[in-house]
């Protein structure tokens, strides 16, 4: 016994699927998509099925934060930015460069000393506070410094650097982080 061959459709049979295909892709794309994915329903169906998003009808994206999770994340005001100021001070000479910072904002920094050694002082202080500062680290004969600083208060922090060699000393400071700006602070 043989078995039939199974005949192909035919023209008008294929653009019968097609155009089928294409109306059941519309009305998905209309009901479904365009509610859940843009917040744009023309129907309403959409939002009665609750797949609108939008104004009218919010995702809680909220998951619980885990204790150990807590706090790892900060949020600034200000765009990361990243600076690099090099300045060269004649033996005896002291400069000092800060950078304008709210309360929470951070950067990390590095700073070297080429021909020699500087004595200095990381400090910040408030903004109209007066001539009241508050010293983070010092250091004498350093050829360094490398870290990452979190401002405890809205104000200026940096550092004063002072030459205590008998030839020039060449200082390279790069910053990342958030802050307002970073300059040098005329003395």
């Amino acid at each position: 016994m043989s078995e039939a061959t199974p005949s192909l459709p035919s023209v008008a049979q294929l653009i019968r699927a097609i155009v089928i295909a294409l109306a059941v892709a519309a009305v998905i794309l209309i009901v479904a998509v365009l509610p859940a994915e843009y917040g744009i329903d023309p129907t309403g169906i959409g939002e009665r099925i609750g797949l609108r998003r939008g104004a009218t009808a919010a995702i809680d994206m909220s998951v619980p934060i885990s204790a150990a999770a807590a706090g790892t994340v900060q949020q600034s005001p200000v765009a990361f930015r990243s600076d690099q100021l090099t300045l060269t001070l004649k033996p005896g000479e002291t400069a000092e460069i800060k950078a304008t910072m709210n309360a929470g904002d951070s950067y990390v920094f590095s700073w070297s000393a080429a021909g020699g050694t500087v004595d200095f002082d990381m400090h910040g202080a408030q903004m109209d506070g007066g001539n009241e500062e508050t010293s983070y680290w010092k250091g004498e004969a350093a050829a360094s410094g490398h870290g990452s600083f979190r401002a405890p208060f809205a104000g200026q922090h940096g550092w004063f650097w002072q030459n205590t060699s008998w030839e020039p000393v060449t200082i390279s400071l790069k910053t990342s982080g958030f802050y307002v700006k970073v300059e040098r602070i005329a003395n």
